[in-house]
């Protein structure tokens, strides 16, 4: 199996493909905005968790599509969990999903569109790592926090954990 098809099978598990997990795109199905809100002891929420997904997936796909990876070191990863409180609305967070989701379908699209030098191409600026290894990276990030919204919607929702 290629490497490709590996980075194609860990995106798809996340995002829409039943695999050894619940995706993503299942797991906020039927959650409502307010449910996404709702803080657990540690102060996260399912909104939160979305949009630090949704803000490191872009920042590493237009990172890959543009071949460049320029760190910022600026960036506060705690931002990235904010809920904007003037954006709370139940469109807000239906276009919260969207985003995600379109994501996704960008990342598959951008792996299944690359070749195998591009996947192997290596980072000088990143710990010269491969591109092929931050994207499985990417994809492991994605499924840890995947697991902590799935035990987020289970605890919202009164779902059997």
């Amino acid at each position: 199996m290629s490497t490709k098809l590996v980075l194609l099978d860990q995106l798809a598990a996340c995002h829409h493909d039943k695999s050894w997990f619940m995706p993503l795109d299942e797991m906020l199905r039927n959650v409502t905005a307010s449910q996404a809100l709702w803080l657990n002891d540690e102060g996260q929420s399912i909104w939160g968790l979305v949009n630090h997904l949704t803000f490191w997936n872009e920042t590493w796909l237009e990172r890959f599509i543009e071949g460049e990876v320029g760190l910022d070191n600026n960036i506060n990863n705690d931002e990235t969990f904010i809920v904007n409180p003037s954006q709370v609305s139940e469109e807000d967070w239906q276009k919260s999903i969207e985003r995600i989701g379109a994501t996704f379908i960008r990342w598959i699209q951008a792996v299944r569109d690359s070749d195998d030098a591009k996947l192997g191409m290596t980072i000088p600026s990143y710990f010269n790592a491969p591109w092929w290894n931050v994207i499985s990276n990417v994809c492991i990030h994605n499924a840890y926090h995947i697991g902590q919204i799935m035990m987020l919607r289970k605890k919202v929702r009164g779902e059997m954990i």
